[in-house]
Protein backbone atom coordinates (compact mmCIF):
# COMPACT_ATOMS: atom_id res chain seq x y z
CA UNK A 1 0.00 0.00 0.00
CA UNK A 2 1.45 3.37 -0.90
CA UNK A 3 1.06 6.35 1.88
CA UNK A 4 -1.62 9.06 0.58
CA UNK A 5 -1.15 12.97 1.92
CA UNK A 6 -4.67 12.78 1.87
CA UNK A 7 -5.45 9.77 4.14
CA UNK A 8 -2.19 10.36 6.13
CA UNK A 9 -1.06 12.24 9.45
CA UNK A 10 2.51 12.82 10.46
CA UNK A 11 3.13 12.25 14.02
CA UNK A 12 6.58 13.04 15.57
CA UNK A 13 7.60 11.61 18.75
CA UNK A 14 9.69 13.42 21.86
CA UNK A 15 12.27 14.72 19.48
CA UNK A 16 13.19 16.39 22.73
CA UNK A 17 16.30 18.48 23.78
CA UNK A 18 17.94 16.29 26.69
CA UNK A 19 17.08 12.97 24.75
CA UNK A 20 17.94 14.01 21.38
CA UNK A 21 21.71 15.12 22.48
CA UNK A 22 21.67 11.33 23.71
CA UNK A 23 20.41 9.85 20.12
CA UNK A 24 22.83 7.73 18.15
CA UNK A 25 22.74 9.93 14.92
CA UNK A 26 20.40 11.50 16.02
CA UNK A 27 21.11 15.22 14.66
CA UNK A 28 20.81 13.14 11.13
CA UNK A 29 17.20 12.16 12.09
CA UNK A 30 15.69 15.53 12.95
CA UNK A 31 17.44 16.77 9.58
CA UNK A 32 15.04 13.95 7.99
CA UNK A 33 11.99 14.63 10.62
CA UNK A 34 12.20 18.57 9.83
CA UNK A 35 12.40 18.03 6.04
CA UNK A 36 9.39 15.68 5.92
CA UNK A 37 7.49 17.73 8.34
CA UNK A 38 7.79 20.78 5.90
CA UNK A 39 7.11 18.98 2.89
CA UNK A 40 3.71 17.62 4.81
CA UNK A 41 2.89 20.93 5.81
CA UNK A 42 3.22 22.61 2.04
CA UNK A 43 0.81 19.07 1.28
CA UNK A 44 -1.43 20.21 4.05
CA UNK A 45 -0.98 16.73 6.04
CA UNK A 46 -1.89 17.30 10.11
CA UNK A 47 1.46 17.22 12.17
CA UNK A 48 0.92 16.14 15.25
CA UNK A 49 3.87 16.60 18.13
CA UNK A 50 4.30 15.02 21.09
CA UNK A 51 6.57 15.78 24.60
CA UNK A 52 7.26 12.97 27.14
CA UNK A 53 7.63 14.83 30.69
CA UNK A 54 9.15 18.18 28.88
CA UNK A 55 10.49 19.61 32.41
CA UNK A 56 12.74 16.74 32.69
CA UNK A 57 13.76 16.21 28.99
CA UNK A 58 12.81 19.33 27.87
CA UNK A 59 10.80 20.78 24.78
CA UNK A 60 11.26 19.93 21.35
CA UNK A 61 14.50 20.62 20.33
CA UNK A 62 15.17 24.22 18.62
CA UNK A 63 15.26 22.62 15.03
CA UNK A 64 12.18 22.09 14.74
CA UNK A 65 10.17 24.95 16.23
CA UNK A 66 9.95 26.06 12.84
CA UNK A 67 7.53 22.48 13.01
CA UNK A 68 6.39 23.08 16.25
CA UNK A 69 4.57 26.40 15.15
CA UNK A 70 1.95 25.24 12.90
CA UNK A 71 1.36 21.67 14.21
CA UNK A 72 -0.57 20.72 17.48
CA UNK A 73 2.14 19.76 20.11
CA UNK A 74 0.70 16.97 23.05
CA UNK A 75 2.71 16.78 26.49
CA UNK A 76 2.29 12.87 27.29
CA UNK A 77 3.45 10.94 30.52
CA UNK A 78 2.89 7.36 29.01
CA UNK A 79 5.25 6.05 26.61
CA UNK A 80 2.98 5.01 24.44
CA UNK A 81 1.26 8.64 22.97
CA UNK A 82 -2.37 6.62 22.39
CA UNK A 83 -2.53 6.13 25.99
CA UNK A 84 -2.93 10.19 26.31
CA UNK A 85 -6.65 10.56 26.13
CA UNK A 86 -5.71 14.52 24.11
CA UNK A 87 -3.58 12.55 22.05
CA UNK A 88 -5.99 9.75 21.16
CA UNK A 89 -9.13 12.22 20.80
CA UNK A 90 -6.96 14.62 18.45
CA UNK A 91 -6.10 12.11 16.27
CA UNK A 92 -9.54 10.50 15.94
CA UNK A 93 -10.93 14.00 14.94
CA UNK A 94 -8.81 13.82 11.94
CA UNK A 95 -10.57 10.58 10.61
CA UNK A 96 -7.34 10.11 8.66
CA UNK A 97 -6.69 6.17 7.96
CA UNK A 98 -2.55 6.32 7.48
CA UNK A 99 -0.30 7.21 10.30
CA UNK A 100 3.31 8.17 9.25
CA UNK A 101 5.41 8.33 12.54
CA UNK A 102 9.18 9.14 13.62
CA UNK A 103 10.87 10.11 16.43
CA UNK A 104 13.03 9.28 19.43
CA UNK A 105 13.27 6.77 21.01
CA UNK A 106 12.41 3.92 18.14
CA UNK A 107 12.52 1.11 20.76
CA UNK A 108 10.29 2.59 23.24
CA UNK A 109 8.01 5.41 22.71
CA UNK A 110 7.58 5.38 18.42
CA UNK A 111 7.47 1.23 19.18
CA UNK A 112 4.79 1.26 21.99
CA UNK A 113 2.97 4.40 19.89
CA UNK A 114 3.51 2.33 16.36
CA UNK A 115 2.06 -1.10 17.83
CA UNK A 116 -1.07 0.83 19.63
CA UNK A 117 -1.68 2.97 16.37
CA UNK A 118 -1.94 -0.60 14.09
CA UNK A 119 -3.73 -2.27 16.72
CA UNK A 120 -6.45 0.87 16.72
CA UNK A 121 -6.61 0.27 13.00
CA UNK A 122 -4.63 3.06 11.46
CA UNK A 123 -2.24 1.48 9.06
CA UNK A 124 1.08 2.52 10.53
CA UNK A 125 4.28 3.89 8.24
CA UNK A 126 7.74 4.12 10.19
CA UNK A 127 10.07 6.37 9.02
CA UNK A 128 13.38 4.45 9.49
CA UNK A 129 15.23 7.67 8.92
CA UNK A 130 13.59 9.68 10.92
CA UNK A 131 13.73 7.58 14.03
CA UNK A 132 16.80 7.54 16.67
CA UNK A 133 17.85 5.46 19.91
CA UNK A 134 20.92 6.14 21.99
CA UNK A 135 21.79 2.54 20.91
CA UNK A 136 21.56 1.92 17.34
CA UNK A 137 21.23 -1.64 18.19
CA UNK A 138 17.98 -0.80 20.34
CA UNK A 139 16.85 1.16 17.13
CA UNK A 140 17.24 -1.93 15.11
CA UNK A 141 15.95 -4.30 17.08
CA UNK A 142 12.24 -2.05 17.31
CA UNK A 143 12.44 -1.92 13.36
CA UNK A 144 12.52 -5.58 13.14
CA UNK A 145 9.70 -6.39 16.11
CA UNK A 146 7.70 -3.26 13.86
CA UNK A 147 8.26 -4.95 10.47
CA UNK A 148 7.36 -8.74 11.69
CA UNK A 149 4.40 -6.92 13.22
CA UNK A 150 3.31 -6.09 9.96
CA UNK A 151 3.97 -2.18 10.15
CA UNK A 152 5.50 -0.67 6.84
CA UNK A 153 9.47 0.39 7.16
CA UNK A 154 9.79 3.68 5.29
CA UNK A 155 12.37 6.16 4.47
CA UNK A 156 11.48 10.05 4.58
CA UNK A 157 11.93 10.21 0.78
CA UNK A 158 9.42 7.43 0.00
CA UNK A 159 6.82 9.05 2.22
CA UNK A 160 7.81 12.74 0.39
CA UNK A 161 7.42 11.11 -3.71
CA UNK A 162 4.65 8.43 -2.12
CA UNK A 163 2.65 11.69 -0.86
CA UNK A 164 3.36 13.80 -4.38
CA UNK A 165 2.65 10.83 -6.72
CA UNK A 166 2.26 12.97 -9.77
CA UNK A 167 5.51 14.94 -11.25
CA UNK A 168 3.79 16.61 -13.39
CA UNK A 169 1.73 18.69 -11.13
CA UNK A 170 2.14 22.35 -9.70
CA UNK A 171 2.54 21.28 -6.13
CA UNK A 172 5.41 18.69 -7.04
CA UNK A 173 6.99 21.28 -8.94
CA UNK A 174 7.34 23.63 -5.81
CA UNK A 175 8.03 21.16 -3.59
CA UNK A 176 10.99 20.06 -6.07
CA UNK A 177 12.41 23.43 -5.93
CA UNK A 178 12.58 24.02 -2.15
CA UNK A 179 13.08 20.53 -1.11
CA UNK A 180 13.74 17.90 -3.52
CA UNK A 181 17.05 19.43 -5.03
CA UNK A 182 18.44 19.81 -2.33
CA UNK A 183 18.47 15.69 -1.63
Amino acid sequence: MLVKAEQSIFIIIDVQGNLAQVIDQGSEAIVRIKWLAEIAAELAVPRLITEQYPRGLGHTVDALQSIVASATVIEKSHFSALQEPHFASTLANYQRPQVVICGMETHVCVLQTAIELQLAGYQVFVVEDGCGSRRASDKQAALSRLSALGMQRVTSEMVAFEWLHNSATKTFKQISKKWLRAL
